[in-house]
């Protein structure tokens, strides 16, 4: 597709990049029959083709308007129209650079801008976690629609104290810790197992992505600086292998840190090395397997459980990883299956969205606990499995079933 970059863009390198982006597209409309939005509301513009056809507009001259903010709004950032396109178009990186440019032209209403401010600075803040727990102390008193907001206290039980000579480093994230510490201290534990110890640098907070996705691009970018800041001296210093991410938005975000700092003369270099280093924890499991199988033969707990497995949008079209967890814990004696149809589909927790667009989030939520309940048959599963706390806390809104993260599980067969 060519374009003609307006002169105030082509200075910029977002511009350039836009550009060099909208030539991979050949507008086939492939992206189309994969994209949620889309298929909830039929219009072409709350669809990847539309969105980039606004986004090339806007690049050429054209004035934005509200209603282009609200198309771009509408996308869950999924990527799964990256998964679909013939041609590698980088769509997720174009409708960043697209909202920041339209957001920079086109003013939001005042309750809109106060929600979004408040949910890039209150989530990451130091304040969530005792917030958090006061709302948990609470929670029956509390309306169903809060309610779906704030999980129920899950113990977090003991991290390992153990030293190993491998060694891993864990972005212990800002909101996961809060809401459900169990999953940090249940990988720490796993990890100890198989003889690797887990280290947590104390400076260390939020990965960027809240921040960014809600066009705060620059302060995305300050807490960027920060975690590469934090981790640098262990990095350097050497022995460990490893930054692993339990949570995969996370994970999918600052395995592009290299590619969103590229233009920063101090942090490029850094940035590049980290993100090589980032894996998700899925990763580690081929690796792990023998020693895993070794100390779970015969003892996995209710082998006759029923894990429906739900891959976040982050792993498999983000980091473009599919069916390593399945795959693995079936190795490992675990009866796990995805959806038999729609897989693919995004839950519709997408981060923030799910508070900024109920409307479009919940009947996606609904329909995803649809196909997951019919992953073995006639018979519903007993617990739903996913590896990203924003899908976890999201399906748990609207089912009584379990909705745990894979670790958990692994961690408790150990035991």
């Amino acid at each position: 597709m060519q374009t003609q970059l307006a002169p105030e863009y082509a200075a910029r390198p977002e511009g350039r990049e836009a550009e060099a982006i909208l030539r991979k597209c050949v507008h086939c409309g492939f992206c189309t029959a994969t994209c949620p939005t889309y298929q909830l509301l039929g219009d072409e513009l709350d669809g990847p083709r539309g969105r980039i056809y606004l986004i090339k507009q806007v690049l050429e001259g054209a004035e934005p308007t509200r209603a282009t903010q609200l198309h771009l709004d509408r996308c869950l950032t999924c990527r799964n129209c990256e998964s679909t396109c013939p041609s590698g178009v980088q769509y997720g990186h174009l409708v960043d650079i697209g909202r920041k440019i339209v957001d920079e032209k086109v003013p939001r209403p005042l309750g809109e801008k106060a929600l979004r401010w408040a949910l890039k600075e209150g989530l990451p803040s130091p304040l969530f976690a005792p917030a958090m727990k006061a709302g948990q102390a609470v929670r029956g008193l509390l309306p169903v629609s809060l309610q779906a907001k704030v999980p129920a206290p899950r113990a977090a039980g003991a991290w390992p104290v153990r030293p190993h000579a491998r060694k891993v480093l864990m972005l212990a994230g800002c909101v996961q810790p809060a809401m459900m510490p169990n999953i940090n201290t249940a990988t720490a534990r796993v990890l100890d197992a198989v003889g690797i110890e887990t280290v947590v640098a104390p400076q260390s907070g939020c990965c960027g992505a809240m921040k960014f996705h809600l066009n705060d691009q620059d302060g995305a970018m300050a807490q960027m600086r920060a975690n590469i800041d934090a981790w640098w001296p262990l990095v350097e210093a050497g022995g460990v292998e490893a930054i692993v991410m339990n949570a995969s938005g996370c994970g999918v975000t600052v395995k592009e840190y290299g590619h969103i700092l590229k233009d920063d003369a101090q942090y490029a270099e850094r940035a590049a090395r980290i993100s090589a280093l980032t894996r998700d924890l899925s990763e580690l499991l081929p690796d792990l397997l023998p020693e895993l199988a070794a100390r779970l033969h015969g003892r996995v707990q209710r082998p006759d459980t029923l894990y429906a497995y739900h891959p976040p949008c982050t792993l498999q079209h983000g980091q473009k990883l599919r069916g390593g967890v399945e795959l693995h814990l079936n190795q490992l004696g675990f009866r796990l299956r995805t959806a038999p149809n729609e897989a693919h589909l995004c839950c519709g927790s997408a981060g923030t969205y799910s508070v900024l667009h109920p409307g479009l989030a919940t009947p996606l939520r609904d329909r995803k606990l649809g196909v997951l309940g019919e992953a073995f048959g006639e018979q519903p599963p007993d617990v739903i499995l996913s590896a990203n706390i924003g899908c976890i806390t999201h399906l748990q809104s609207g089912t009584a079933t379990p909705v745990r993260h894979w670790i958990e599980v692994l961690d408790e067969a150990l035991a």
